[in-house]
């Protein structure tokens, strides 16, 4: 029942974090804003769309969608550091995304033992 709890406080948290960028995104230059802002974006509703599913599906499946959620947090991490990198957003707004990123990860982690613990038969 914990695990179940974890998947649902990811929920305020992607959206705190999806709120966040989408602020983020529409300060970044304009040629920016509609390439690497677009990635972004995709890859963010891609991501809570996975993060909406993993209460709806069996468990046996959860792992995969887990390791979705996670690559995808991986994919964000860099574009975020090449927008850090071009200095389109301040070392203080990068540090803020990182740890909000943080936290998601540690909570896809534990859920990812949790899982891969529970599905080994």
């Amino acid at each position: 029942m914990g695990e179940i709890k974890k998947e649902l406080v990811l929920i305020p948290k992607a959206e705190t974090y999806i709120q966040y960028m989408l602020e983020l995104i529409m300060k970044l230059p304009r040629t920016e804003k509609f390439s690497i802002g677009n990635e972004y974006k995709t890859s963010m509703y891609n991501m809570l769309e996975e993060i909406l599913l993993l209460s709806k599906i069996p468990d046996e499946e959860k792992l995969n969608y887990i390791n979705k959620i996670d690559a995808r947090l991986n994919s964000q991490r860099i574009l975020l550091r090449i927008m850090y990198k071009n200095k389109w957003i301040d070392e203080r707004k990068f540090n803020y995304i990182i740890e909000l990123i943080y936290e998601m990860g540690k909570i896809i982690g534990g859920l990812v033992k949790y899982y891969a613990k529970n599905n080994k038969k």
